[in-house]
Formats: structure tokens, C-alpha cells, sequence
């Protein structure tokens, strides 16, 4: 029977993609981690350590306490955080990836997860319906301790065999969790703040087009590709994964529909210059059709969903 660790469990992805994975393992084989206190909706859900990402020897002794087969490793400084500290992101990003993969080499862990970026991809990579292979040149030290990593991702597989997997996720949008300190933030706060005081003021011009994906299909969509038959997997650096594209003015509009009143403004501070370097449209064949890959909700889809469960949590 798998037994999974994940590391960095509250943040942006792991507190749902915990969640997922207990419903689908139970909730004893999915032992919980991060650096700070539970998260309230983990609480009461599963087993949780506090543990560091960047402490190889605690997490090598827990992975062999625990009997542990596979590890999600979440921990990251993202795009905007980084570019605050570049060399503490490299060293958090690159570190703890490298001690993850050390360890399920000698403990022969049967998958490891690590999750990549668009902002692998720069200002010379096509814009439109970006491909799996292209030109990679990444501006921000996210991006290229992503890059970086997805090339040791392939590495550790030549070499010792690893079953590494990973995805390049687009902007990410949730309910559930608070903004990570990303580029593409302002897709989750432009929800809260609708409600909250029925106007948002972007730090993204109108006109930015930036791939995003709702919550639910990327927990859905990291599950499919850890459970696909290994002879599915045909990239070992990281799958395009792709749902919809929109800009600020379109998010908006949609708000609209459902909060008439609702103004947005803009602001672009040093995150525009990042979203400017990064695919405005995700092309994601290659995980289409290696293990199926398929999304299921649409920027209007979305919104409802958003608002309904926004709502419903302020109520």
C-alpha cells in the first residue's frame, strides 16, 4: 500500500491536493507537512508534522519512520515572492528538489511529484499556444530554478531509474487557500475583494492574457498523471497542462454578470513586467494525449463556482 508524504501541504496547492489524496488513499496514508502550523482546513483531516522543507536529514528520517513510497514536494517561493530574495528562492526551490530526489533514490521511493511552471517559458518563447518543447529562456529566478529543476527531474530518471513526474502549471485560481505570492494572484484576490468591497484595483493592465486553470482541475489533473500507467509518461522534465485564457477586463466582466455594480481599475506595478514575459496561451497536446488530460471549467464556469463558494464561506 502507497504511503505519501507531502511537503508543503498549506500552501496554494497542497492544502486541496492533500485533501484529494486522502479521499482517494484514506486519510492515515497521507501524512501532512509543512514549515508553519496547521492549516484550519487540514485540521482534524489526517496525520501533520511540522517539518522543513530544507531539512534533508529530518525528512529523510521521516520518510523512513513512516514507511514513505511517494512524496509531493510543494515547497516554493513563487514568481513575485522571489524576485525579493532571488538567492534564498534558488536556494529553497533547487535545495529541497535535489534532497527529495537523493532520497527517493536511496529509499527507492516508488513516484515523487514535483510540480513546475509556466514560468519556465520568456520573452523569446511563442506567446500563442506555447509548445511541450520550445525556446526556455525564464526572466525570474522562479522561473529558472523551475527550468533548472525539471532538467534534474529528467536527469534522476536516466539516470537511477526515478519515477519523477511533474506539471507545468498555469495561474491558479481557488477558494479554498490564500494566494501563494504569485504573478497571478490577482485572479484569486479580484473574487474576494468583489465581494468584499465591490471594486479591485489590478496590478495587471488591462489586456494581459496570462493561461489560468481553476483548482479543481489541476488537484484533478496532478492525481491523473501520478496514477497513469508508467508507460504513459512520455516527458520526464514537465507536461504542458492547460484550461482557459483571459485578461483582467475579462475576469471582470464575468464578475459582472453575477455583482453588476462591480468596477476594476488598474495599477501595474513590478508583476506586469513578469506577466509580460510569460505565454499568453498554453498549447497541452502532449498530455491530452499521453494520459488523457481533459478540462472541465471555462472562465464563466469558474466565476460561478468562485462566488458561490465565496459567499457561502462569509456567510
Amino acid at each position: 500500500m502507497e504511503k505519501i508524504l507531502i511537503i508543503g501541504a498549506c500552501g496554494q496547492i497542497g492544502v486541496e491536493l492533500t485533501l484529494a489524496l486522502r479521499k482517494l488513499y484514506g486519510a492515515s496514508q497521507v501524512l501532512a507537512s509543512d514549515i508553519r502550523d496547521e492549516h484550519p482546513l487540514l485540521s482534524g483531516t489526517g496525520p501533520y508534522v511540522v517539518l522543513n522543507a530544507m531539512d534533508a536529514p529530518a525528512i529523510h528520517a521521516l520518510v523512513k519512520k513512516e514507511k514513505i513510497t511517494q512524496i509531493y514536494l510543494l515547497a516554493a517561493l513563487l514568481s513575485a515572492t522571489g524576485e525579493k530574495d532571488p538567492k534564498r528562492a534558488w536556494d529553497i526551490n533547487m535545495q529541497s528538489l535535489l534532497q527529495v530526489l537523493d532520497i527517493g533514490v536511496q529509499e527507492k521511493l516508488t513516484k515523487i511529484y514535483w510540480p513546475s511552471s509556466i514560468a519556465v517559458f520568456g520573452h523569446t518563447t511563442p506567446k500563442q499556444n506555447t509548445p511541450q518543447e520550445t525556446i526556455v529562456e525564464p526572466k525570474t529566478v522562479y522561473g529558472i530554478s523551475k527550468y533548472a529543476g525539471e532538467l534534474w527531474c529528467q536527469y534522476y530518471h536516466q539516470r537511477w531509474g526515478l519515477d519523477v513526474r511533474s506539471l507545468r502549471y498555469p495561474g491558479l485560481i481557488s477558494w479554498k487557500s490564500e494566494p501563494g505570492g504569485g504573478t497571478t494572484d490577482y485572479a484569486v484576490e479580484i473574487y474576494h475583494e468583489a465581494l468584499k468591497h465591490g471594486s479591485y484595483t489590478s496590478f495587471l493592465d488591462k489586456g494581459t492574457y496570462l493561461p489560468m486553470m481553476y483548482m479543481d482541475d489541476a488537484i484533478r489533473g496532478t492525481i491523473e498523471l501520478m496514477e497513469a500507467p508508467v508507460e504513459q509518461i512520455k516527458t520526464r522534465m514537465s507536461y504542458n497542462i492547460s484550461a482557459m485564457s483571459f485578461a483582467p477586463e475579462e475576469i471582470a466582466a464575468a464578475i459582472q454578470k453575477h455583482i453588476p455594480g462591480f468596477e476594476i481599475s488598474y495599477a501595474p506595478d513590478f508583476r506586469q513586467q513578469i506577466a509580460n514575459g510569460w505565454p499568453q496561451s498554453i498549447d497541452d497536446h502532449a498530455a491530452r494525449q499521453d494520459w488523457g488530460w481533459k478540462h472541465e471549467f471555462d472562465l464563466q464556469k469558474m466565476t460561478s463556482d468562485m462566488l458561490f463558494h465565496l459567499k457561502k464561506q462569509k456567510a
